[in-house]
């Protein structure tokens, strides 16, 4: 338990880092990811990148489930919706990277907005069939409406640059994925401490009670689509820095159920969890590949299940902690902080 952690403000007391300790790891952490390119390998780095991106999507997913409680199977789509905005603003206009991405989010936010309207009116199942409909749609414009995606020969993008400096290495790229993520996380950090991340919560939690107290549900529900849609769009105009070409199969059905996979893993509603659950489920392919490749000498065609492996793992996945661990990782984590906080008086 904290010994003499005392607040004595309202101020003190909704801090982020609210303890000398927590201030210290939080500098080392920082410091740790500053020198993490020039330390680690080219693959590694790559990871790393590819991490970045997808807890930034994660983490509006996290905001629209584990905040609002909407569930969505169309978040790949948005996330798709992002990145072609930005490749299209990049490709055909010139227009800088700091322009395109964050207009890229807001085509998304729009996007999220439309998709949003039906979870006023239905709920779990019906509106999870919705936001799927959502996915297959967009989807299908992204292949076919060829006069402005491209169609299946996609969209190449020259690597954002600052000042004429191109980034056009993942180490380069590394340190634009970093500070957009750091900045989003303390973003939706300060979000959930709002009076609207309290209205998320408490439509989450019971949502007739809070129309009771003066939530306005509509209102409330739209802002976490539009809000969860930016995210996703953010993470798509990164995508499109980071792999400099953009086809419709980067956005497909199983980058949605990874995405959920990732919030259910890494903790519902927990903003860390989402850091955690992008780590364990990009680490899981990667585990997978190193299998199929020590059993190829007696299964030769163990390369070709590996995709379809990685998504039965997933589902598997998802069933096991939501019965099991049903707060994910964020929660494995918290008590083993309280056992070693408590250590040697632990029971």
């Amino acid at each position: 338990m904290l010994i003499g952690n005392y607040k004595e403000t309202y101020a003190a007391d909704e801090a982020i880092l609210r303890t000398p300790a927590t201030r210290v790891w939080t500098v080392v952490a920082l410091g740790a990811a500053l020198a993490f390119p020039f330390l680690a390998g080219d693959y590694l780095l790559y990871l790393v990148n590819l991490m970045g991106v997808l807890a930034i999507g994660a983490l509006g997913l996290n905001i629209l489930i584990g905040f609002t409680g909407q569930i969505s199977l169309g978040h790949a789509a948005f996330m798709g919706i992002g990145a072609y905005g930005t490749a299209i603003l990049a490709s055909r206009f010139g227009l800088p990277f700091w322009i395109t991405i964050p207009a890229g989010g807001a085509l998304a936010c729009a996007g999220g907005m439309v998709v949003g309207v039906p979870s006023l009116r239905v709920k779990g199942l019906y509106l999870a069939i919705a936001t799927l409909a959502a996915q297959v749609i967009l989807e299908w414009v992204f292949t076919n409406w060829t006069s402005v995606t491209g169609g299946i020969r996609g969209i190449n993008v020259a690597p954002a640059s600052i000042l004429g400096f191109p980034l056009d290495t993942d180490t380069r790229i590394y340190f634009l994925i970093l500070g957009v993520a750091v900045l989003h996380f303390v973003l939706a950090t300060n979000l959930r401490r709002s009076r609207w991340g309290r209205a998320f919560v408490a439509v989450r939690d019971r949502d007739v009670a809070a129309e009771i107290v003066g939530v306005n549900l509509f209102r409330t529900k739209i802002l976490s689509f539009m809000v969860s849609s930016y995210y996703a769009g953010i993470a798509g105009g990164l995508w499109v820095y980071f792999t400099k070409v953009l086809t419709p199969e980067n956005f497909p059905l199983s980058l949605s159920i990874q995405f959920l996979a990732i919030v259910i893993v890494g903790g519902l509603g927990s903003i860390p969890g989402t850091v955690y659950g992008t780590v364990f489920m990009t680490l899981v392919p990667e585990m997978l590949k190193a299998g199929t490749g020590l059993v190829r000498g007696v299964w030769p065609d163990a390369q070709s299940y590996l995709f379809p492996l990685r998504d039965v793992v997933f589902g598997l996945l998802i069933v096991v902690f939501l019965i099991f661990e049903p707060h994910g990782l964020a929660e494995v984590w918290n008590r083993v902080k309280r056992f070693f906080s408590l250590w040697p008086f632990a029971k």
